[in-house]
């Protein structure tokens, strides 16, 4: 069933969609270098979010359109999806800078004569610290949905990308399609956000600070500049 013409069309359609916008990719890079091993996770909010914004502009647009100003939320949603973009590029650089936080532990030690002193622990985001973080990745996930949603009401233009469904001449064909465009969106992004949160930890868990650094500024700089590029062109 799944194999029909109509779903793969559809979900080639729409992993086309997702790898040619770089301003998809933009939104998720940092997010995903940040949560290394967990940034599946990052790549999948933002699938489900941009489905949940195509379908809300969508239903506003077919139900509303003589009410509501639909291009007009659809035109402020681009502005405001550079502006978000640009906000992540910094805190991906701001990341790069941040001095880890340091906790300091005292120690007794009883041989021959008791002896307390202090040693300073640095808090990184090793293995044996990812149970500290919770609320961080949460957070990561929240922000990586909420940009996903953005993107889905940001443009008008998505409703060309559902143009074939008009064409088919079965409701059901209609329906694998969109479920083929669907299951592109999220599988797209998920496999970019795993490969990318990958080689951020493979980089990180072999000490090569430098390197994960250069991939942090890339990915912040691609945000920015894409960022920038979508507030003025909009």
């Amino acid at each position: 069933m799944f194999a029909s013409f109509p779903f793969i069309t559809g979900l080639i359609a729409s992993i086309l969609h997702v790898i040619t916008g770089p301003d998809h990719l933009a939104a998720v890079l940092p997010f995903a270098i940040e949560s290394k091993k967990k940034a599946w996770k990052i790549g999948l909010a933002w699938g489900i979010g941009h489905l949940i914004g195509m379908i809300t502009i969508g239903l506003l647009f077919v139900l509303f359109k003589e009410l509501i100003p639909v291009e007009k939320i659809s035109e402020y949603s681009e502005q405001l999806v550079g502006i978000v973009l640009i906000g992540i590029g910094l805190w991906a650089i701001y990341k790069i800078f941040k001095k880890p936080e340091q906790h300091e532990h005292l120690h007794i030690h009883t041989e021959n004569a008791p002896i307390i002193h202090k040693h300073t622990h640095e808090h990184t985001h090793k293995k044996t610290h990812e149970h500290k973080h919770p609320k961080i990745i949460r957070q990561s996930y929240v922000a990586s949905l909420s940009i996903g949603v953005l993107h889905g009401l940001a443009g008008i233009a998505h409703f060309l990308i559902f143009l074939p469904v008009l064409a088919f001449e079965s409701q059901v064909d209609s329906i694998l399609y969109i479920v083929g465009f669907a299951s592109g969106i999220i599988l797209a992004m998920t496999i970019f956000a795993f490969v990318i949160g990958n080689i951020a930890a493979s980089e990180k868990a072999g000490h090569n600070e430098l390197f994960f650094n250069g991939i942090r500024m890339a990915g912040g700089l691609f945000a920015i500049i894409i960022g920038i590029y979508w507030t003025l062109n909009f």
